[in-house]
């Protein structure tokens, strides 16, 4: 190479027009007259002076201005020249640091470049972003980050005083831009200047960034995540090794900022008692703060664990700037959100869970993203990560950016994201939000605002083969887990495998059951003889997929009311309702979710910027329904034929499902591998039936379990005694039945007593 560099060369570090600035900045080296030289080269726009110091031949040179005052340039004649420093003096001041010029070979292999351009690097988040490591012997931070319209990108940082022409970054021909910056480490806050072809200039947080600062703040964190020691290895091998569907599955749904708050004059402290930072819930409510994941694992597993869910569910915890999208927009898909805490806090929160036999599922937003400055809009001064035809790229309903799912690079985002929370965070399961406004192109849209696919019709492909590589690539790295649809449509085989045309999820949202269930409980129960097909009509299509049970937060906002206030009647009405409905929920075939506040009947609807209404856990009524939800979970979670053939046919029979005129229905729950069954019959009205007669499949002596209106829960305490004998009288198509009360608005789970009905009866039970 020639050691003579030209003013235009010189202008286009000086202008910050380099896509290389490799090829000027940095170590040099050629041959003069049979001799090795070095030229080394730097642009300090801040210094007054400038030496080269090699440490290993304790030799200093001095750096000559070139072209330009701030562009320095040294000659220096030695073999090799390896870790040299430079001496800079600023303002009167001087320091010494790495060049980070002198470090050229890039981390990112040409195998990752090659797996990531086709979509297919399933980790690359260990290779874009910011990582601490060591080159040389040198430590530091290595950046990369793909933004491939861009004319050329700077690391900003406090270390440079935000100044986007001191780190230049190298791109290369994949769009990938990379520097390694000597002497940082773990917390550093940067992000990165990003300047078009026209010139503009825009300041991005790091799509791969780990950590980000608390809002309104938007810069990135340096973080290293492998540092927590994790404690659930039983937890993990246990789960590779089960299969969820034939398990018990209560997922408590929790938005961790309004679950509960602190005090903003309540210190809060970390594991080994010290000071942690605390972050104000809004100016709205400036005397209260956050708690931290650390104060919710003291808090809020105890009293999941009390209440006998198997498992919590977060609405999204990635960063996003505002409050009051509840999570759902998001600009850190990477990082997880420090309003509660650091990542090492919110791994401690998991494995805290784990240890208390509680999964982790999270909400994921592969849909859509905000347009905040700082985030993935307009990438790289283009629609990189979005459609730039609105018709395909703008989502009307939430006004947020569809992402465009053809791009390989942006696809391989959102899979390695997806696989990064299950591999760096040990979740359990993810629901994945918002599923039937990516599959439609016409979601939300009217005539001439969308575009149809290739083929003419509505289906989004690209977001087809999206959501099925996901599944793909989930569950071949971790078995045992959950990927739950929320998808709202008739669309075919959501939770089918992909290897037959599904989508490969595993669990999907029955939101017809939930909607059917809300719309008949709040018909007045005289009413409801007219509307038995409501309570029915579930099982007609139940097995076309492996469904979730969901009463979820959606239901308890934007004036519907929460879960109570939809009931008829007085207050006692409306409680015996809801005890009715959950009980059906939980004897209905499907996994459940229920939504915090409703365990224990908040009359208000959910507010994102409040405490759940603790102070009703004072009155008997909202005491009595959470020890309610806790026997019932004790109930699902004892007995197999509740949860262990949800999703086969031979799991569930109507007994009566035809009774309109007193608004009963009775069914037959399985077990799977063995004999036992259960038996539901359940009241809708609040008029109660003596001598109800229900036909069951075997004789002997059916205990009843659990009754929804006994007293311990506020009922009317209306039941069978303990249980009912059978009689020999055909009934239902059954060869007996049993002579039953039927309770108001009540729930009977019966079950055959094989033991007690062998002594009474010896050689009636097998």
């Amino acid at each position: 190479m020639s050691p003579i560099i030209t003013p235009e060369q010189i202008d286009r570090i000086v202008w910050n027009q380099h896509h290389d600035p490799f090829e000027v900045l940095g170590p040099h080296r050629f041959e003069q007259d049979g001799k090795t030289f070095w030229v080394v080269r730097a642009y300090l726009p801040n210094a007054d002076a400038a030496w080269v110091v090699c440490p290993e031949e304790r030799t200093e040179h001095s750096m000559e201005t070139v072209h330009h005052p701030h562009f320095f340039e040294a000659k220096i004649a030695t073999p090799e020249l390896s870790n040299y420093q430079l001496r800079i003096e600023e303002g009167g001041h001087e320091r010494v640091s790495y060049d980070p010029y002198a470090f050229r070979s890039p981390m990112l292999t040409p195998v990752d470049l090659h797996l990531f351009a086709e979509g297919n690097h399933h980790r690359i988040y260990e290779k874009l972003g910011a990582h601490p490591t060591e080159i040389n012997s040198v430590k530091g931070v290595y950046f990369a980050i793909w933004a491939p319209n861009a004319r050329n990108v700077s690391v900003l940082g406090d270390f440079n005083h935000w100044d986007g022409r001191q780190h230049q970054m190298r791109k290369d021909n994949s769009g990938v831009w990379d520097l390694f910056i000597p002497e940082l480490g773990v917390g550093e806050h940067y992000k990165y200047e990003i300047k078009n072809y026209e010139g503009h200039i825009y300041e991005k947080s790091d799509p791969y960034g780990f950590q980000q600062e608390v809002r309104p703040k938007t810069a990135s964190i340096v973080t290293d995540l492998d540092t927590y020691t994790w404690n659930d290895l039983d937890w993990m091998e246990h789960r590779r090794q089960s299969d969820p569907l034939s398990q018990p599955i209560s997922i408590y749904e929790v938005h961790l900022g309004s679950w509960l708050h602190a005090a903003s004059s309540e210190p809060a402290l970390d594991d080994k008692g010290n000071p942690e930072p605390v972050v104000a819930v809004s100016e709205m409510k400036p005397e209260a703060r956050f708690l931290t994941y650390r104060e919710l694992a003291k808090k809020l597993i105890p009293y999941v664990k009390e209440l006998g869910f198997t498992h919590i569910e977060l609405l999204p915890i990635a960063e996003h700037p505002f409050d009051g999208s509840w999570g759902y927009q998001v600009t850190g898909y990477y990082a997880s959100t420090s309003r509660y805490g650091t990542p090492e806090d919110l791994m401690y929160f998991i494995d805290q869970c784990h240890q208390n036999d509680l999964g982790v599922i999270i909400d994921w937003v592969p849909g859509h993203f905000p347009r905040d400055g700082h985030g993935l809009a307009f990438f790289d001064g283009t629609h990189l990560y979005e459609h730039a035809d609105p018709r395909k790229g703008e989502h009307k309903e939430w006004g947020t950016l569809v992402f465009n799912y053809s791009r390989n690079e942006v696809r391989n985002f959102l899979v390695a994201n997806a696989l990064f929370w299950f591999d760096k965070y040990h979740i359990d399961g993810m629901r994945v939000d918002a599923v039937a406004s990516m599959l439609y192109l016409d979601y939300f849209r009217q005539e001439g605002e969308w575009l149809p696919n290739e083929y003419g019709g509505k289906e989004n492909i690209e977001a087809v083969e999206f959501l099925r590589q996901t599944n793909n690539v989930i569950f071949s790295y971790f078995p045992g887990v959950l990927s739950i649809a929320e998808e709202s449509t008739d669309w075919a085989m959501v939770s089918w495998p992909t290897y037959v045309g599904g989508l490969g999820f595993n669990l999907k949202w029955n939101m017809g059951w939930m909607h059917d269930m809300l719309d008949y409980f709040h018909i007045d129960p005289w009413f409801r003889q007219f509307h038995q097909n409501n309570i029915t009509f579930s099982m007609w299509y139940h097995h076309s997929e492996n469904y979730m049970l969901a009463l979820s937060h959606d239901e308890v906002v934007h004036g519907k009311s929460n879960i109570i206030g939809k009931m008829p009647g007085d207050e006692w009405q409306k409680f015996a309702n809801v005890r009715c409905l959950f009980a059906y929920m939980f004897t209905h075939p499907g996994k459940k979710t229920l939504f915090m506040s409703m365990e224990f009947g908040q009359w208000s609807e959910w507010n994102v910027w409040a405490d759940l209404e603790w102070h009703l856990l004072q009155y008997e009524p909202h005491q009595k329904l959470k020890q309610f939800i806790s026997k019932l979970h004790q109930l699902y979670r004892s007995e197999p034929a509740l949860y262990s053939q949800d999703f086969e046919q031979e799991g569930f029979d109507w007994i009566d499902c035809s009774d309109n005129t007193h608004s009963v229905v009775s069914f037959i729950r399985r077990a799977k591998d063995t004999k036992d069954f259960i038996v539901t019959v359940c009241n809708f009205t609040p008029q109660p039936h003596s001598h109800y007669r229900v036909g069951v499949p075997e004789i002997g002596f059916y205990t009843e379990l659990f009754n929804s209106d006994a007293r311990e829960y506020g009922g009317s305490n209306l039941g069978n005694l303990g249980g009912k004998w059978t009689d020999e009288w055909a009934f239902h198509n059954q060869p007996y039945s049993l002579d039953l009360c039927l309770p108001p608005l009540g729930v009977l789970i019966l079950k055959l007593d094989r033991e007690k009905t062998a002594k009474v009866i010896p050689g009636s039970v097998m």
